[in-house]
């Protein structure tokens, strides 16, 4: 009896571990970052979430915001955000910030680089699982994003993959076989945009 009982715990506190909020952190900051930011000379690393940040009053902000209702595990209230602000000398030059999206065969960790006004600079998977990986790493589709902000996703509709700016419209899946991939990548740079706009822009704009 005793046996089935802590079997039972130990089942229990697994399961328990699987239900914590999954973050998104770089592999390896020092490299990423002089790779991301070939200028840079330092950075700093914060760490933000919506629970801390607002509550729930945020989370329904964010969910109007993205157009698209937060759910599962990467997308809890309490997920931690990491936010790295990118130095030269003692200029911000520009932030890098990832998320975990669904996709179809596992998670997606998409990361974006802005510069110091929001702007995408680099946007590149940290892991993406896919059958057509390769293609969807390709810079040719990357290179898609550079030049975009919060402005040109803000119409779009993560739900029927509708609206967005002209340049948003023109983003070319290079995954012809299936399109679910593509779509789960433009609704992770959509809320990857909003969460900086709430937790780095938003607040820089009430400090001054």
């Amino acid at each position: 009896m005793k046996t089935k009982v802590w079997a039972f715990f130990l089942l229990f506190i697994v399961s328990c571990q699987g239900w914590a909020a999954v973050g998104c952190d770089l592999n390896d900051p020092d490299r990423d970052v002089k790779r991301l930011f070939p200028s840079s000379t330092g950075y700093k690393t914060a760490y933000q979430s919506i629970e801390k940040s607002g509550g729930q009053a945020l989370l329904k902000e964010v969910e109007a915001l993205l157009g698209d209702e937060f759910q599962g595990l990467y997308e809890t209230i309490d997920v931690p955000y990491t936010i790295y602000t990118i130095y030269k000398g003692s200029d911000i030059i520009g932030y890098i910030h990832g998320i975990n999206q669904k996709g179809v065969y596992g998670g997606l960790q998409v990361f974006l680089g802005v510069d110091h006004k929001g702007v995408i600079t680099r946007f590149y998977y940290q892991k993406l699982t896919s059958k057509k990986a390769a293609l969807m790493r390709e810079n040719d589709f990357a290179q898609q994003f550079i030049g975009l902000s919060w402005e040109d996703f803000k119409s779009y509709l993560p739900k029927t993959h509708e609206g967005g700016s002209e340049k948003v419209k023109q983003i070319k899946n290079p995954n012809v076989d299936d399109a679910a991939d593509f779509y789960s990548t433009l609704r992770a740079v959509k809320k990857n945009l909003i969460l900086m706009q709430v937790f780095v822009f938003e607040n820089k704009e009430r400090a001054q």
